[in-house]
Order: structure tokens, then C-alpha cells, then sequence
């Protein structure tokens, strides 16, 4: 064969399998374009239903979630918001589906987060052993990275699910935690120090009251409002009245716990669905049965996948069920 011929082979195959190459890099870019569109429309979606539960929408909320996920199986938000919708709706067990999915999807950055909304979600049955179980991984990972001041409010969480669910010492030992290790951030401030000692004695207060050691809860709780008066942050005096109406009803002084408690609504907007809880209880337990439906009926327009919502709102669809009824 004539060297030029052979040449101009060699250069029409060169350029045939330089062109498959092209083709094979633009389809790929084409299907890396596409699978990212795919995402970004599943996360938009996720942003809108977040929205619709905010609003109460929750029904088209899980819908949105649906269809992120039919677009991204793998989407984090996509598993963990439809879990918090889920939770909202009481199907439990299909919520926690979707977060453990969340849990074993997440990044580093992100498992902190997927731990404690599992822990909330066994707070809204009051299972504290399968709500420790994620709050203490989500703490030892804050506590490792040097996180005091996040492990620290992990571990006053978990205090607060075993209080609320009657595991009193369990509770002692949690706040316990959380106080020594709110104290183990370098540098600790005189302003910041004093706040992890109002957490502590206004902690101690809740859990006396429950125990039924009035004396002892109002010793904790002058404690809690000296440490207030010192500290001179309007941020944190506005919780005192909650406290102070947490343990008059639990104290069984209905009539200054609704005073309390109607301040402590008034500093959080009604927008605290256990403050809204403990109103309605106070009433209910007042002889008060509308004030009570009114305000077990407010706590459901609240949407928030936190642990007095965990706490709040099953007991205002149980209640609201027997006060109809």
C-alpha cells in the first residue's frame, strides 16, 4: 500500500476516534447535566414543602417530598423533611423509614442533625431508650469534635425527653451532663458561665416539681431568678415565667400556673406548643373545658419537630379526642 494512502487512513481513523471520544464526553456532560437539574428541582421541592408544613399543609407537603424523592432517591432533605412530615402526621414508624435513610445519607457535617430528629421522633412516643440511643451518638460526635457548647445542648435535650416521659433520674443524670459540659468550653465568659447555672438550677426546678418536692422546687427556682437578676439578659428573663408556671402546675397551683403561663405564652408569641399544652392542661384541670379545647387546639397549629412539640401535640390530639367526646 502507497505510504500516502496509508497515511491518510491512519489520520481518518485518528479523527473517527477522536470524534467517539467528543460524542462520548458529550453525552456524559449531557447526563451529568441532567442527573444535576434532577437534583436541584428535587431540593426545590423539598423547600417548598417545608413551606406547606410551616403552613399547616402538611398532607401536600409529604406530596412535594414524594415527588423529590421519585427525582432523587438519594436526597438527604428529601428523606429527612418527609420523616418530620411523617412524625407530624403520627405515622411513626414510616417516618422513621425515611430518617434512617436520612441518617445513612448524611455527610459529616450533616449526621448531628439526622441524629437528633430520630431522637424527636421516639420523643413523640415517649420511647426514651431508642430516643437515647441518637441523642447519645449525636452528643459523643459533638463531644469528640470539641463541640462543648452543641454537645452540651444535645445532652439537655435528652434530659428534657427523659423529664417529660417521668424518667426523673435519668433526667438529673442528662442535665448533669449538659451542665458539666456547657462548662468545659475554653474561655469560658462570666456572662456565659452564669447562663449554664440559670440551665441548672431552673433544670433542678422542673425536675423537683415533678417529683412532688414543692419546697425544694421553689428553693431551685429563687436560685434560678437570682442567677436572672445578676446576669441582666432580657434574652433569658424571658423564659422565668415559664418556669415559674411549670412549677405551680405541677406544684397543683392551677390558678397562678395560668397566670404564669399566660406571661410566658405572651414572651413567646403562642408560638410555644408547650407552654400552649401546660395552658390548656391548667385549665382543664380548672374545670375549664373550653379554655382547655381552645388552647389543646392552638398547640396543633404548631408544626415544629422539636421536643416540646414531641411532647405537646399528641397530647392535645388525645385530649381534644376525649374532651369532644
Amino acid at each position: 500500500m502507497p505510504s500516502t494512502l496509508c497515511s491518510r487512513l491512519v489520520v481518518v481513523t485518528l479523527l473517527l476516534s477522536s470524534l467517539a471520544v467528543a460524542q462520548s464526553q458529550t453525552a456524559q456532560s449531557k447526563g451529568s447535566e441532567s442527573e444535576q437539574a434532577k437534583a436541584s428541582d428535587a431540593l426545590e421541592l423539598v423547600e417548598q414543602g417545608q413551606k406547606l408544613v410551616a403552613a399547616g399543609e402538611i398532607d401536600n407537603a409529604v406530596a412535594l417530598y414524594q415527588r423529590a424523592l421519585q427525582l432523587d432517591p438519594d436526597l438527604y432533605e428529601g428523606h429527612l423533611y418527609m420523616g418530620v412530615a411523617l412524625d407530624l402526621q403520627g405515622k411513626y414508624d414510616e417516618a422513621r423509614t425515611h430518617l434512617g435513610q436520612a441518617i445513612s445519607l448524611a455527610n459529616d457535617q450533616q449526621t448531628v442533625q439526622a441524629l437528633r430528629v430520630m431522637a424527636v421522633s421516639y420523643a413523640f412516643q415517649c420511647n426514651t431508650d431508642k430516643a437515647s440511643e441518637y441523642e447519645r451518638r449525636a452528643f459523643d460526635l459533638q463531644y469528640k469534635w470539641n463541640k462543648y457548647d452543641q454537645a452540651a445542648g444535645t445532652a439537655d435535650e435528652l434530659a428534657r425527653i427523659y423529664l417529660e416521659c417521668g424518667d426523673y433520674d435519668n433526667a438529673f443524670q442528662w442535665y448533669q451532663t449538659g451542665h458539666l459540659t456547657g462548662l468545659k468550653q475554653p474561655n469560658l465568659t462570666s456572662a456565659q458561665k452564669e447562663l449554664w447555672e440559670f440551665r441548672w438550677e431552673a433544670a433542678l426546678a422542673r425536675i423537683a416539681a415533678r417529683k412532688g418536692q414543692k419546697d425544694k422546687a421553689q428553693q431551685h427556682l429563687t436560685a434560678a431568678k437570682a442567677i436572672l437578676e445578676k446576669m441582666n439578659n432580657p434574652e433569658q428573663t424571658r423564659f422565668y415565667p415559664y418556669l415559674e408556671g411549670y412549677v405551680a402546675f405541677y406544684g397543683g397551683d392551677y390558678k397562678t400556673a395560668i397566670a404564669d403561663l399566660q406571661k410566658a405564652n405572651d414572651q413567646f408569641e403562642g408560638k410555644d406548643p408547650f407552654v400552649l399544652g401546660l395552658l390548656a392542661q391548667a385549665y382543664e384541670k380548672s374545670g375549664d373545658k373550653a379554655q382547655a379545647i381552645a388552647y389543646y387546639k392552638k398547640v396543633l397549629t404548631i408544626n415544629l419537630h422539636n421536643p416540646t412539640n414531641a411532647f405537646a401535640r399528641p397530647l392535645a390530639e388525645k385530649k381534644l379526642a376525649e374532651l369532644k367526646s
